[in-house]
């Protein structure tokens, strides 16, 4: 496999270390795609945070189970 990742190298004039970065950016783009949040996304998350940290949320459990409506912090 080295042979063949330097006879590619020495064909696209780069090093073996710039080729396989390169590989290995492709291939880990395909399995792990890399996801850009928006500023916007990133204070919508920050403000779920706080709301949690004041105990504004409802479980799964709830949810599941219905939510009584009127225990529920008005807003």
């Amino acid at each position: 496999m080295v042979t063949l990742v330097d006879r590619a190298a020495k064909v696209e004039h780069r090093t073996r270390s710039e080729l396989i970065r390169e590989a290995l950016r492709a291939y880990l783009g395909r399995r792990i795609p890399v996801v850009e949040v928006s500023k916007e996304e990133l204070a919508t998350i920050e403000r779920g945070r706080r709301e949690i940290a004041r105990g504004e949320y409802v479980t799964l459990d709830q949810v599941l189970h219905g939510v009584d409506r009127t225990a529920r912090t008005q807003r």
